[in-house]
């Protein structure tokens, strides 16, 4: 496994890649290439959730896919900080594509909750003018092949998580609450997604899911959608292995299907 901690640096401060990328061998496949989902982990934008991190990178090297955590600039960091970082991410991979063995037309954005928020960003604002003016680059090398969301921030209307969008927008606030909005913001060159939460959501209401599903929907976009019945904010795999310590609830066991679906999605990009 290529294991490496590689220093984005951005405007605002700088974000670190940390790559999970399965080595390729003779006996199996020298030339063989897969998909690379990047993750996002959650934190309202005041932190980085180490929950949704390295136990979802794992997951997904044991289906055969390269994975790389983004550790994004938070809090006191504002849009669009670590929209950049993210773009530099996806370009940076897309840069490495062959060393790494990648394939070019797989790589995916995956975010939990306000990380989810962060993934959606570059979903729909990758084509934006703003976005190409920072990263001086053409904006294929940036564009995402896909979306993994699960129980997403999306919307900052009448659903909204409202502490993730003061932290991000700050000052900017009034100015850009509409623009970060992103049920607003998807466009048919918006990627597919798979997206996920659960009903009894209290911190992130699953509007945002349905609302974002639904823009996809009208602009004829492929998508993947699951609403389970059960479970709270913030599970991640909802398993022991990522349970807090602090969390004595009893885990909904039937949630936890939802990594295995969402690599056969990105398999089947």
């Amino acid at each position: 496994m290529l294991n490496q901690v590689i220093e984005l640096q951005t405007e605002g401060g700088n974000a670190t890649l940390t790559t999970y990328i399965l080595n390729n061998t003779p006996e199996i496949d020298p030339d063989r290439v897969r998909p690379m989902v990047i993750i996002c982990p959650g934190g309202g934008y005041r932190f980085v959730s180490e929950r949704e991190a390295e136990p979802i990178a794992i997951q997904m090297n044991a289906m055969g896919i390269n994975a790389a955590i983004l550790r994004y600039t938070i809090y006191p960091a504002k849009f669009p900080t670590a929209l950049t970082q993210l773009a530099k991410a996806v370009a940076y991979t897309r840069a490495h594509a062959k060393e790494w063995h990648v394939n070019v037309d797989k790589i995916v954005v995956a975010g939990f909750s306000a990380g989810g928020h962060l993934a959606a960003s570059l979903g729909t604002l990758w084509t934006e003018d703003f976005l190409a003016d920072i990263m001086q680059m053409p904006k294929e090398n940036y564009q995402p092949n896909g979306m993994i969301l699960s129980y997403p921030v999306i919307s900052s209307g009448e659903y909204a998580h409202r502490d993730s969008f003061v932290a991000l927008l700050q000052d900017r606030y009034d100015e850009l609450l509409e623009k970060v909005s992103l049920e607003k913001q998807v466009s048919s060159q918006t990627p597919p997604a798979f997206v996920w939460h659960t009903f009894e959501d209290t911190a992130v209401p699953v509007e945002n899911s349905l609302l974002f599903t639904q823009a996809m929907n009208e602009k004829k976009i492929p998508f993947e959608l699951h609403i389970y019945p059960k479970g709270w904010h913030g599970l991640s795999l909802a398993s022991e292995e990522t349970r807090s310590y602090r969390d004595d609830r009893q885990l909904p066991v039937e949630v936890q299907n939802w990594i295995t679906m969402a690599g056969t999605w990105v398999k089947k990009l």
